[in-house]
């Protein structure tokens, strides 16, 4: 059977689009992006952001989408926002959405799954517009991680972890499965910290290009020294966690962060601890078209995978191919990958693992280098990856990430400023 009547027929059999034609077709029940916004990322408990709390993050950062978007609010019908640590967070998400602007007819709700919370609540919006629940929805993700960091684990019962070892594992720190991904794979130490001095490099040029200028929404916010507890106001603009001029020799001098199960992860070829935030307006064509809005790109779908937990890394190896072959593609179809660089140990084996051209991952440099606010990533990768995919006028994206507990998710969606 060749190819084309392969994909025809997984098409006829899933009732997805399959192959490029019929994904990057334009119809009148897409749903599509027509404003994306984030706040810059900076370094937690040090960087711009570290003194700003969450409900004022999330309004300014709702205000800036809505002037962007220049959309009536009260046509947006529902807001998810993707959030992990954050205490209160269905409260602070609904008051900060009333604050901007947005009318008590704007339902508000908040979501969980890890790293993966930003891309979720795409996903939910996304569905419920399929569906017919809502017309209109925002999506968005943040994570404060100077103010909410989990450092006591999830503290399981001995009922719950004496079951199975998979059960057991779902208790081990991030770090240590890491470190599990880099032995069990054969992930050497050399080979992660040049990954990561390529991360820090592209960012560099990036930031310097001007290039995350579109991207990128001012903060206004207080900020206190921490040496001599001063407050002051301050309006933060950029990423702050890019560190110029990175080297491999330079980060081989680094010492190993979790010595308790391994040598190879370090504070240099691992993600930041980051603040920050990002938000999407989600519609469908017809909709768009109507309103005037200017429609950036289609969002195709996204699908989640489960793995191990002690090597939750490789997610996306998973969760990638399970995306691809939904939709008939291959790894050669997608012009650009936004893969979440939680260690650089998932990293470089996820890119080895799925045949992906390095170029074509992470152009602007990824978590390593720009930071990893949880919540938020998901949807961050997306605001970035379309901006590089239309400085590139290139026409296919996919983000991804791993999860903690062991999963992985993918999302693909097409450019449409060519």
């Amino acid at each position: 059977m060749s190819a084309q009547r392969l994909t025809a027929l997984l098409g006829h059999l899933t009732g997805y689009p399959t192959g490029i034609n019929s994904v990057t077709s334009k119809n009148a029940d897409d749903v599509v992006l027509t404003a994306a916004v984030r706040t810059p990322l900076t370094k937690a408990f040090k960087g711009g952001l570290k003194d700003t709390p969450v409900d004022y993050m999330l309004l300014q950062l709702f205000e800036h989408l809505l002037a962007k978007s220049a959309i009536n609010p009260a046509l947006v019908e529902d807001i998810c926002v993707g959030n992990v640590n954050e205490t209160g967070i269905p409260y602070k998400a609904r008051a900060a959405s009333l604050a901007a602007g947005f009318p008590n007819t704007t339902s508000v709700y908040s979501t969980n799954r890890f790293c993966s919370s930003g891309l979720v609540s795409i996903h939910n919006i996304a569905n419920q517009i399929v569906s017919g629940s809502i017309e209109i929805g925002v999506a968005a993700g943040i994570e404060m991680m100077s103010i909410n960091v989990d450092k006591q684990g999830p503290g399981f019962t001995p009922e719950v972890v004496s079951k199975n070892q998979d059960a057991a594992d779902c208790s081990q720190p991030m770090g240590q499965t890491s470190e599990n991904v880099g032995a069990d794979f054969n992930i050497s130490r050399e080979r992660q910290d040049r990954y990561a001095a390529e991360s820090f490099r592209r960012a560099e040029v990036a930031q310097k290009a001007g290039w995350f200028d579109e991207e990128i929404v001012p903060i206004n916010t207080v900020w206190k020294d921490p040496k001599t507890g001063e407050e002051k106001k301050v309006t933060i603009s950029k990423d702050d966690g890019i560190r110029y001029g990175t080297t491999f020799e330079g980060l081989q001098k680094i010492r190993p962060a979790f010595t308790q199960w391994g040598d190879r992860s370090t504070g240099g070829n691992s993600s930041q601890v980051t603040d920050g935030a990002a938000a999407v307006l989600l519609m469908k064509r017809s909709t768009a078209e109507k309103l005037g809005q200017p429609i950036l790109a289609k969002f195709v779908g996204a699908v989640s995978a489960g793995l191990p937990p002690r090597i939750m890394g490789i997610g996306p190896s998973i969760a990638v191919p399970k995306l691809l072959t939904k939709y008939g593609l291959t790894v050669k179809d997608i012009d650009i990958f936004e893969l979440n660089e939680a260690f650089a140990s998932m990293a470089v084996y996820c890119v080895e693992k799925l045949g992906i051209e390095h170029e074509k991952v992470n152009p602007r440099g990824g978590a390593i280098a720009l930071g990893h606010p949880l919540g938020a990533t998901g949807t961050r990768q997306v605001v970035t990856g379309l901006a590089e995919m239309r400085r590139q006028r290139k026409r296919l994206l996919v983000t991804t990430m791993c999860i903690g507990t062991g999963m992985g998710m993918a999302g693909l969606w097409v450019n449409e400023v060519l």
